[in-house]
């Protein structure tokens, strides 16, 4: 009976931490090569690096990327990986109301 809770702990966390760091559908997720502590620069490695997997990209400022026409909103994640910070981008889809 406590393999079976630990199981599905296990599984839940798993499940949990991919949904927390944005492994979703329709989201895009980045890791960069650096750090960056200003917004400004983060955006622009991020237009770079997305431009550079052959995607059309505009960032219009406030977190705001147009994506291949469709809009972005920037998120990011700092995650300790091996005792080494990673900054983790995340680029959530945004669903209008209209």
């Amino acid at each position: 009976m406590e393999f079976i809770f630990i199981l599905i702990f296990l599984i839940a966390g798993v499940f949990g931490f991919n949904w927390l760091m944005g492994y979703r559908n329709q989201n895009i997720t980045l890791d960069l090569d650096e750090r960056y502590l200003n917004l400004n620069e983060y955006a622009k490695a991020v237009k770079a690096e997305l431009e550079s997997q052959g995607k059309t990209v505009d960032y219009r400022g406030n977190r705001l990327f147009i994506i291949n026409g469709k809009q972005y909103h920037l998120i990011e994640r700092n995650v300790s990986m091996g005792g080494v910070p990673l900054q983790h981008t995340i680029l959530q889809k945004v669903f209008s109301d209209c």
